[in-house]
């Protein structure tokens, strides 16, 4: 499987397809506005891209990176095309853009008692699949608490931190603590 990059902006002819996946992939209080996403695609530090298989859009990323940190905010592929391999190799795509970063990604958490869990364990189980493994903390953004994954190092809760202060030029600090505290 060769996936191709393109980068999505506001003159993207795959836009709204992309916008499609992204609706359907993340419940409406976990995103944010689509057109906030492509403006800050615009930003040195941010990357929206969409992955293609030939001419079928299969699925996007959209990620910030700042020194040697890289945060995936989103990454969903195609409902209809999960299970085909399509997210390891997206994930493989950020690891070959960003191979010495620490990759940092955020997930619904696996420890409290919900309707989806199933859909949340297999979430996870396809990260750790992947190389990811868990730092053992939380963080709180807007009013989702989720569970902090990382591949290519240590977690470091003032790295994170502190990079969440640089990219939202120190308008956001987000909240962090370990598992169990």
């Amino acid at each position: 499987m060769k996936l191709r990059m393109e980068n999505v902006t506001l003159a993207n002819k795959n836009k709204q397809i992309v916008k499609e996946i992204y609706n359907s992939s993340f419940h409406k209080e976990d995103r944010m506005p689509f057109i906030l996403m492509l403006i800050m695609a615009y930003l040195k530090s941010t990357r929206f891209i969409s992955f293609q298989d030939e001419d079928t859009v299969c699925g996007f990323v959209y990620m910030a990176t700042i020194k040697k940190i890289t945060f995936v905010m989103f990454l969903a592929v195609d409902e209809n095309l999960r299970s085909k391999g399509y997210g390891s190799h997206i994930l493989d795509k950020i690891q070959s853009l960003y191979p010495d970063n620490k990759i940092i990604i955020t997930i619904e958490r696996c420890d409290e008692d919900t309707e989806n869990m199933e859909e949340r364990l297999k979430r996870k189980k396809f990260y750790t699949n992947n190389g990811y493994i868990p730092t053992g903390y939380i963080v709180k953004l807007g009013k989702q608490k989720q569970e902090i994954i990382l591949k290519n190092g240590e977690f470091d809760k003032r790295e994170f931190t502190l990079f969440f202060l640089r990219y939202s030029n120190f308008t956001m600090m987000p909240k962090v603590w370990k598992i169990g505290s």
